[in-house]
């Protein structure tokens, strides 16, 4: 079966980690190797070959209509992007690579001792299509370990950062810095033949999803720990662990909460606004450096990942009006007068979902495992049981069921990681792994300048036959 056949069939045949394991095997030839390079080598030309009959068959074909509601409404809904590494389906949830979330919780390596699944593992499996062996998942550990150091002007220009500068700015600031290293900006303005272009854009993802933590780290240690010292990076440890450990966090129970948070945020399909922006500015041949700021810059808007941060302001002002245990009929009250008033319950529906959102069931199945009597815990899983009905009363709802933004603030903050401001510097290290994952393969495919073609409302106005007068 081939990969586009397993895109389009998965939701509905994947029902056990054997079949998505056996489908992928056939779509797959898997490799031993642990360099990710040597098995891109491999891949592309194969992928390429593949893709290239698909459109000599197929590339006129008709998949669907546009109304003016869909150009109105933001382009929802319209299929015009491809990208590979991950799918959103309404019923099912997110898919990396044909794998969902329990499948990859089950699937992918782990840290000695370890329960949840290490990004790196997530990472191969975005680029290759396979799961990766424990061998390949620690040869990715020490690689990013060995790309890590940040330059001397990046350093400098963090510490100079006033402490009133956005987390999100300073991080996406710095990452538009690090372009001074691209491999793929010095080899384009060498001339180098477009057939190579992946192979640098590899270069420059594998560098700088290595150096993510580092800035990460150090933008927090500025803000909230009076500017002390990162350390050093351990190449025996994972990406994760150096993660917590140059955040200055020892609890082992915290860096497993970081490996998953890691690999649940990592991409959520082409759409959302910061994948569609790595592949829009990637698509001018940018390097991967300046797609993936231009991404972070959209990341940082509220309607995207600044949004777990404000459901834990509204958790908090909850929580200091109604005090300390509130039954269930005072819950319902307060969301009832929340949402008469205008507001909205923070954290509840998606866009495309219609169910549970499965990056929320994982953090609240490691919430039970590992704090079940927190407070704040306590009070999103007692929402959980009661903004649902209210919702679907109201009926206003398409979906009423809560997506990923509800849970994972108060996982956070029960670890000690209180600077909500920070958290989407956090959602901003993950979703590297995503989008740096297909704009390799954005190159490898020859994708092209990305040019949709925009109209005014007159000009739509004369192509439906309306009358312009709006007078009927």
């Amino acid at each position: 079966m081939s990969l586009l056949s397993a895109y389009r069939f998965t939701p509905k045949l994947l029902n056990s980690t054997k079949s998505a394991a056996c489908l992928f095997a056939a779509s797959r030839n898997a490799t031993t190797s642990t360099n990710l390079r040597d098995v891109l080598s491999d891949l592309v030309p194969k992928e390429q070959s593949r893709i290239k009959n698909f459109k000599t068959q197929y590339g006129k074909t008709n998949i669907g209509s546009i109304t003016v509601d869909m150009i109105y409404g933001g382009m929802r809904g319209m299929k015009g992007l491809v990208y590979e590494t991950s799918v959103l389906d309404a019923d099912e949830g997110i898919r990396f690579r044909g794998y969902s979330i329990p499948e990859c919780q089950q699937l992918l390596p782990k840290a000695p001792g370890g329960a949840e699944p290490l990004p790196e593992g997530l990472f191969w499996l975005l680029v290759t299509g396979q799961v990766p062996t424990e061998e390949q998942v620690n040869w990715l550990s020490k690689e990013w370990a060995k790309r890590a150091a940040l330059p001397s002007h990046v350093v400098t220009m963090l510490d100079n950062f006033p402490t009133n500068l956005h987390p999100m700015s300073q991080f996406s600031s710095a990452i538009t810095a690090l372009n001074s290293e691209s491999s793929f900006a010095r080899a384009y303005s060498e001339g180098v033949n477009k057939a190579k272009y992946w192979e640098f854009v590899y270069e420059d993802s594998m560098d700088l999803i290595a150096k993510l933590p580092c800035v990460a780290a150090k933008i927090y240690r500025n803000l909230y720990r009076e500017g002390s010292s990162i350390g050093a990076i351990d190449s025996s440890l994972d990406w994760s662990h150096n993660f917590t450990n140059m955040l200055g966090y020892s609890d082992a129970t915290f860096t497993e909460l970081m490996r998953l948070y890691l690999t649940i945020h990592s991409d959520h399909e082409g759409g959302n606004v910061s994948a569609h922006t790595s592949h829009l500015v990637g698509s001018a041949l940018s390097d991967p450096y300046l797609s993936f700021s231009a991404a972070m810059n959209g990341l940082a808007g509220p309607l995207h990942g600044l949004a777990n941060q404000e459901v834990l302001v509204w958790l908090t002002a909850l929580q200091k009006e109604m005090g300390g245990e509130v039954s269930d009929e005072a819950m319902r009250d307060y969301i009832w007068n929340t949402l008469k008033s205008g507001r909205v319950v923070p954290g509840y529906g998606h866009a495309v979902l219609r169910k549970t959102d499965p990056r929320y069931t994982c953090q609240q199945e490691f919430a039970f495992k590992h704090l079940p009597d927190d407070p704040m815990f306590k009070l999103v899983h007692q929402l959980y049981k009661i903004v649902p009905n209210v919702l679907l009363e109201q009926g206003k709802a398409k979906n009423p069921w809560p997506n990923v933004d509800a849970h994972s603030g108060v996982l956070l903050q029960y670890y000690g990681m209180t600077e909500m401001n920070y958290y989407t510097v956090l959602f901003g290290v993950s979703r590297a792994l995503g989008v740096l994952a297909q704009l390799i393969w954005s190159r490898a495919l020859g994708f092209p300048l990305e040019r949709p073609k925009s109209m005014s409302t007159d000009g739509l106005m004369n192509l439906v036959g309306a009358n312009k007068s709006g007078c009927g």
